[in-house]
């Protein structure tokens, strides 16, 4: 995290741009309880500092065509640091994986996978055991609904 203090105000910037990432300065100002240009300098703030990384559209992926999202754990079969320099290199360049995460427990990284279906989802990590970067095991949990996919950071920041 960035050695910036926030304080609720910023917090509340955050929330709004989260929330509508084209929001107006004179929305985003009113929204914050301030006027226009001390609300779009602390706008700039956060991004200045690397707190606001960039601002994307909301895709409803289904609008555009059918998908699967599978959630995976993996197991790696050797935990040496270039075991999971390979795993990752190659992780990072798979467009249909949308997120992984190293995490600690008993398996090593949890992959959200986004593909057309289960089919193409299967032909996916058949492609990532031949490749052979280290995958000893791995569970595959599809996702029937998404309840909340997107947390808020002034939310979580804030403590709430």
């Amino acid at each position: 995290m960035a050695d910036l203090k926030l304080d609720s105000i910023d917090l509340k910037i955050l929330d709004a741009v989260q929330r509508d990432g084209r929001i107006t300065k004179l929305a985003l100002a009113e929204r914050v309880g301030l006027s226009a240009t001390p609300a779009w300098l602390r706008l700039r703030k956060l991004e200045d500092a690397g707190i606001i990384t960039g601002y994307h559209a909301s895709v409803d992926l289904r609008q555009v065509a059918p998908i699967t999202t599978v959630l995976v754990e993996v197991t790696l079969g050797s935990h040496r640091q270039a075991d999971f320099d390979r795993f990752e290199r190659a992780i990072r360049d798979i467009a249909q994986v949308v997120a992984c995460w190293s995490v600690g427990g008993g398996i090593d990284y949890m992959l959200k996978i986004v593909t057309r279906d289960i089919d193409a989802y299967q032909r996916l990590i058949d492609g990532l055991l031949a490749r052979e970067i280290g995958i000893d095991r791995y569970f595959t949990y599809v996702v029937t609904r998404a309840i909340k996919d997107q947390p808020l950071a002034a939310e979580i920041a804030a403590g709430t």
